[in-house]
C-alpha cells in the first residue's frame, strides 16, 4: 500500500496535478487513493527524500517549489549520468530488450505529439527515459536517474506550453533509442549528452 501511495502521489507531483507549494492533504489523498493514512504518510517520507515534498514543523507538508535555479544543479548531474546510462544500455541490454527499445523508437516516429495532451507527452518522455535507465542494468544508477529526471520533468511541465517545438525535444529520443538498440555505445553516449544539454538550453531560453 505504501508503494501504491508513493507511485500515485509521485505521479501527481511530477505532473503538477498537485501544484508547487500546495499543502499536502494526507487525509484527502488517502480517501482519493482508497488506502489508509499510514501508507500515505510513509509515501510522503519517501517523497521528501526525493525532494518532491517538504515538511515544516507545525505547518505541515507541501509540494516543493519548481525553482528554475535548480536546473543548473539537476543538469550538472544528468549531464554525467544520462550518457553513462545510455552507454551501459547499449553495452549490456539483452537482445529482447534491445529489440524493444528499437520498436519504441519506431512507435515514437508515428506519434503526433502536438495532438496529445500535456500529461500524455510527459508520460511518453518519462517512459522512454525509464526504459533506458532500466536497460542499463544498474539499479542504483536507475534509482538515481529516476529521481533527477522527476525533478527535471516538473520544470518541463511548467514551460511545456511555452515551447513551440517541444515535440522535437521528445523526438530526440528516437535516435538515442536506435543507437542503444544497434549497440552503438559511443553514439548513444553522445546523443544522451546532447539531449540533456538541449533540454537545459531550451528551459533557460524561456526564463
Amino acid at each position: 500500500m505504501a508503494d501504491k501511495a508513493y507511485q500515485a502521489i509521485r505521479d501527481r507531483l511530477i505532473m503538477l496535478d498537485i501544484p508547487p507549494m500546495e499543502p499536502i492533504d494526507d487525509a484527502g489523498l488517502a480517501e482519493a487513493l482508497d488506502i489508509g493514512r499510514t501508507p500515505v504518510r510513509e509515501a510522503l517520507k519517501r517523497l521528501e527524500i526525493d525532494r518532491l515534498v517538504v515538511s515544516y514543523p507545525r505547518r505541515g507538508t507541501f509540494a516543493t517549489a519548481v525553482d528554475i535555479t535548480d536546473l543548473a544543479y539537476i543538469s550538472d548531474l544528468r549531464m554525467h549520468l544520462e550518457p553513462l546510462a545510455a552507454r551501459r544500455a547499449a553495452e549490456v541490454a539483452g537482445n529482447a530488450e534491445a529489440e524493444e527499445l528499437g520498436n519504441l523508437a519506431d512507435f515514437l516516429d508515428d506519434v503526433d505529439f502536438h495532438s496529445l495532451e500535456r500529461d500524455e507527452v510527459m508520460r511518453w518522455d518519462l517512459h522512454v527515459h525509464r526504459a533506458i535507465y532500466h536497460a542499463a542494468g544498474n539499479p542504483h544508477l536507475e534509482d538515481t536517474l529516476i529521481r533527477y529526471d522527476n525533478l527535471a520533468t516538473r520544470i518541463f511541465c511548467v514551460f511545456l506550453e511555452r515551447m513551440p517545438d517541444f515535440d522535437s525535444h521528445v523526438m530526440e529520443h528516437s535516435a538515442l533509442l536506435r543507437a542503444i538498440s544497434a549497440r552503438e555505445p559511443d553514439k548513444a553516449e553522445r546523443l544522451a549528452r546532447e539531449h540533456v544539454l538541449n533540454f537545459d538550453n531550451a528551459m533557460r531560453s524561456l526564463v
